[in-house]
């Protein structure tokens, strides 16, 4: 009888230890949470560059790298995989130099990028930003999406992240801020999830008082919707902002959403992860969507590709928005067969009227 009570005994202690780590753990990541403001000033060099002309076409490629860590033999268990990340730095870097001559082959005036790490775990530490800057030779403009000194899940867990979105280009910009999208977890969730954000950069034009702006975005995945929705609608609010300014605006990223009434690619497997819809409902006037399903944006990560749309799970969920003092002369998906990570980039080229 003695010796059960020592057993017990020594099981509650253990779960006391226990209880008290993960206490302590909690605590940590509370007081240690990224918080950002509602708006901050990105820094960048800004004297570099040419104006952008009125009489000259500007565009845009919008591209989600996925850290360089989820290429085609991977899945991730947010989407019903098992991977945490990619089995070795040399991966990584194979799939970083992949997507860098994707982006060389496919020039543009400006790169949206999206999950970009610049001291992460899962991506072994690699500055990517500075790489695919430095590849490209062009100034870039970062702003943190996700910032955790220890993400503690799942097992084996992510551990430390830092990354962000990274717009490019050799344009001359006269600002660029980040901005707060509204949160779609609350306490202790948040404590070391993403906080979604807009990197938004201010392009002045030659012959004009008014601005290009450009605005780079990775909406929400993971939530029940509502999150999708509120910061679909603050974007909205932004865009209109701009445009009763006078402004050209252009807005690209990762919705995390299909659009309404593109259905190429039949959503069938709803259990492991399913897209929001957006439609033109959802955009203030003047805006309207510049998309392409020729190919689709996005794969599903519950498996590795298989090389087909109809035994893995493939959205449109990638592309822009644009204003009607734009006109778009071209909008293309670039069909690179998810070789390097689990989106494929879109091109937008537009003319100022």
């Amino acid at each position: 009888m003695s010796k059960a009570k020592t057993v017990l005994k020594g099981f509650g202690i253990l779960l006391l230890i226990l209880a008290g780590i993960l206490l302590l753990l909690l605590v940590y990541l509370t007081v240690r949470e990224y918080r950002p403001k509602a708006e901050e000033s990105l820094e960048g060099n800004y004297k570099d560059g040419a104006f952008i002309s009125l009489r000259s076409p500007f565009s845009v490629m919008s591209y989600n790298t996925g850290y360089a860590g989820l290429s085609k033999d991977e899945d991730f268990f947010m989407d019903g995989g098992t991977k945490v990340k990619p089995a070795s730095k040399a991966l990584v870097e194979e799939n970083m130099e992949g997507i860098t001559k994707v982006l060389q082959d496919n020039p543009a005036d400006a790169y949206f990028l999206q999950e970009v790490d610049i001291d992460s775990t899962r991506s072994y530490h690699i500055d990517e930003r500075s790489a695919y800057s430095k590849a490209l030779e062009k100034n870039s403009f970062f702003a943190y999406n996700f910032k955790c000194d220890y993400v503690p899940y799942p097992l084996p867990p992510i551990g430390h992240v830092e990354s962000g979105l990274v717009t490019l280009t050799d344009n001359y910009v006269a600002g660029a801020s980040r901005i707060s999208l509204p949160e779609s977890f609350s306490w202790p969730i948040k404590t070391c999830n993403l906080k979604r954000c807009l990197l938004v950069t201010r392009f002045p034009l030659q012959d004009s008082e008014k601005e290009l702006v450009l605005i780079n975005f990775h909406l929400e995945a993971y939530d029940s919707g509502k999150g999708k929705i509120a910061q679909s609608k603050m974007l909205a609010d932004i865009l209109e902002a701009e445009y009763e300014k006078g402004n050209y605006v252009i807005a690209g990223g990762d919705f995390n959403q299909t659009f309404e009434g593109v259905d190429k690619y039949p959503v069938t497997n709803k259990e492991d992860w399913a897209p929001g819809v957006i439609g033109t409902d959802d955009l203030p006037d003047h805006f309207s969507f510049a998309i392409d399903d020729t190919y689709p944006t996005c794969r599903l990560l519950n498996a590795p590709y298989t090389g087909s749309y109809d035994t893995s799970q493939v959205y449109v969920i990638d592309g822009f928005i644009v204003s009607d003092n734009l006109a778009v002369r071209n909008v293309n998906v670039i069909d690179v067969g998810f070789e390097h990570t689990d989106h494929q980039p879109v091109r937008l080229e537009v003319a100022f009227k």
